[in-house]
């Protein structure tokens, strides 16, 4: 045991003028959908070259929604990669398709792109690749096939927000993206994501769908020039984000690029630490041009029982992360789908073996050094 203070597996980077401007936000009195939301929607557009950003509750809500705005019907099927958090495959289901999962690549941990043709069948309509840790997905093989199959592309970004694919932003070009500003993600407004796309049907849809299917913009209604009538064109859901959360975006966002760049000096100190350990298999990278965000580090342990290793690290009072079991193993998939362990061995084997060490841009070399002596103790490097 030890008398360290506690170290989470992550933590947001929440500056001064971040604060302030929630402060700001509650004594305006406007503390639901408005103009700050508006601000954040602009400057997430700008930083996507241009593409419009639509703000919602969550990332979760934005693949819903987009989803949604497809249209699927009963039986059109979705591929996903199996390692990833399950409201991917959540949102592909209340959203009426059938998710079609494809193995990972067990070296990038990301979707084995070569896997996904074999699994396009005449019900398939859309393609949800996941860029696992802000690891792009090789998206230009990916695209091909979408046009070749006349697919869609929903681009789950919830850990990627910042990374690059051969020189370009993740959002900046492609179909759909969704992004996610959760406190654990590499920049956050508390609980909320966005949507980038150019497709104004898309656009439309969403638009309508994230505030209960109404015709026009909630905080417009009570400005000054503002009508009360308005028309609900669908029935929709209550997905909108709040200025209180748009408030920490506007000041996130400016700091995004800093904050990659931080954790990306930190990765690099764990990959020196770690080369050559048999207890770790180390991320990585693959051959194509890209921009790592690392939203997490995630080596796979050899030969070490993971709740074993956990609960030693917690005994020291350092936080680890488990990012992801493989989601075919979950009982409603497994029971739904009739999905065995066994039918995606990549992901099982990686999804059994994974740990997330504590990494976020405010974690100073000192509790970084900390982190590295205590695995050394724990593994029995000394």
């Amino acid at each position: 045991m030890t008398d360290e203070p506690f170290l989470p597996f992550a933590k947001p980077a929440l500056s001064e003028a971040a604060i302030a401007e929630v402060v700001e936000c509650l004594r305006s009195g406007w503390i639901t959908t408005g103009p700050r939301v508006q601000k954040f929607e602009e400057m997430l557009s700008a930083y996507h070259g241009g593409r419009r950003a639509l703000c919602l509750s969550s990332a979760t809500a934005g693949l819903h929604v987009a989803l949604l705005a497809l249209n699927l019907k009963e039986g059109n099927e979705v591929i996903t990669t199996p390692l990833t958090f399950v409201a991917t495959l959540n949102t592909i289901v209340l959203a009426g398709g059938k998710p079609v999962l494809v193995d990972i690549d067990p070296t990038t941990l990301n979707m084995d792109v070569s896997r996904i043709e074999a699994a396009i069948t005449k019900r398939t309509r859309a393609i949800m690749p996941v860029h696992y840790a802000g690891l792009p997905v090789d998206l230009d093989p990916l695209y091909v096939l979408a046009k070749k199959y006349n697919l869609r592309v929903v681009e789950d970004c919830a850990h990627a927000i910042g990374a690059e694919y051969k020189g370009k932003k993740l959002g900046s070009f492609g179909d759909i993206q969704v992004m996610s500003f959760h406190p654990n993600k590499n920049m956050t407004t508390g609980e909320g994501g966005a949507v980038i796309t150019d497709d104004k049907d898309i656009i439309n849809a969403i638009e309508r769908l994230r505030f209960h299917g109404i015709d026009r913009n909630a905080f417009n209604r009570f400005a000054k020039g503002g009508s009360q009538e308005y028309d609900v064109v669908l029935p929709g859901f209550k997905y909108n984000m709040m200025d209180m959360q748009a408030a920490l975006g506007i000041h996130q966002l400016p700091e995004l690029d800093g904050f990659i760049a931080r954790r990306k000096v930190l990765v690099d100190r764990y990959m020196n630490a770690f080369k050559g350990w048999p207890e770790f298999d180390l991320p990585q990278a693959p051959a194509y041009e890209h921009k790592h965000a690392w939203h997490l580090f995630t080596p796979l342990l050899n030969g070490i029982d993971r709740d074993t290793f956990i609960n030693a690290m917690k005994a020291e009072n350092i936080g680890i992360g488990l990012h992801y079991q493989s989601t075919h193993i979950f009982s409603w998939y497994r029971e739904r789908y009739g999905w065995q362990p066994a039918d995606f061995p990549n992901a099982l084997a990686a999804g059994s073996r994974i740990v997330s060490l504590p990494l976020f841009p405010t974690m100073t070399d000192a509790e970084q050094t900390r982190v590295i002596k205590t695995l050394e103790n724990i593994l029995h490097k000394r």
